[in-house]
């Protein structure tokens, strides 16, 4: 399976492909680092890549450097809400006719193991565990057809979400935005090792607690159908992350107490992808 991790050695960052526990550095195979703007699909030639033998490359151990964001500096955060038939119906909504969109300025992004810093003036944070698609491929009037050419893989996102600003605003932009509310990861999964991303399963725990065990098959809109949506809006570049949804569990419609607090550890596993974890801090 091709993983694309980004990780910290020595103290250099550095992109790799990571294969059973080992990373081969992307310059070992003459690939430009790409640290600070997204990779893309036509630069890294997978199929090539998979041809190689790794075994005679520099590989390091994962076990010798710190994982970090697959992406540093996305172009666009774009994440969609509501598109949980699951969800929708805990929150007593109707089923949208259309795509919700909104966007998560690049600030929020933190790695998959970071401290999740929240200032005091967030009163009810909460988590969201999604599937997040990475665009490999520029494109705009993208058809259902050809989507999945757009894309160069997929992650997780933890959409977290002050309830209290994200409610009263009326629109999501500031309860969403706050640095740090976007943790990603663990690395970037390939399309093709991901095979159908329409049937995978997605937990959430909070301190070991199950909160969330639903599947992408009850997305309301499919990847496909969103890559399109989009692209009649606005033109999808490499290195876009779109976030699809989340599935029934979220801590505002379980009560009070099921909202996020400082100290406790968030957990977020999808199926063929592995996991990311971060502490709440506030601050």
């Amino acid at each position: 399976m091709v993983k694309i991790i980004r990780y910290r050695h020595n103290g250099k960052e550095d992109l790799g492909f990571l294969v059973d526990g080992y990373i081969a550095p992307f310059r070992e195979f003459g690939l430009p680092q790409y640290i600070e703007y997204p990779l893309n699909t036509e630069a890294l030639d997978l199929d090539n890549i998979r041809n190689l033998p790794i075994d005679e490359y520099l590989r390091l151990d994962i076990e010798e450097v710190d994982i970090m964001q697959p992406i540093k500096f996305p172009g666009k955060i774009i994440c969609l809400g509501l598109n949980y038939r699951s969800h929708v119906e805990e929150g007593g909504r109707e089923v949208p006719n259309d795509i919700v969109i909104f966007l998560k300025p690049r600030t929020s992004i933190i790695g998959p193991y970071e401290e999740v810093k929240v200032p005091n003036i967030v009163k009810k944070l909460d988590y969201e565990g999604e599937l997040a698609v990475v665009i490999g491929k520029k494109g705009r009037f993208i058809d259902e057809e050809s989507a999945y050419e757009h894309v160069l893989g997929y992650m997780i996102l933890n959409d977290l979400s002050a309830r209290d600003y994200q409610f009263r605003d009326g629109q999501w932009t500031r309860g969403k935005g706050f640095d740090g509310f976007a943790p990603i990861g663990p690395w970037i999964v390939t399309r093709d090792e991901i095979g159908e991303p329409n049937d995978l399963r997605i937990r959430t725990w909070v301190n070991d607690e199950l909160r969330q065990d639903g599947n992408t098959g009850d997305m309301i809109f499919k990847v496909p159908e969103i890559i399109h949506k989009i692209s009649l809006v606005m033109t999808l570049e490499p290195g876009d992350i779109i976030s699809t949804g989340t599935p029934a569990g979220v801590g505002y419609f379980q009560g009070e107490d099921k909202l996020l607090h400082d100290g406790d550890i968030v957990k977020i596993e999808i199926s063929k992808i592995g996991f990311i974890e971060n502490k709440i801090k506030f601050i």
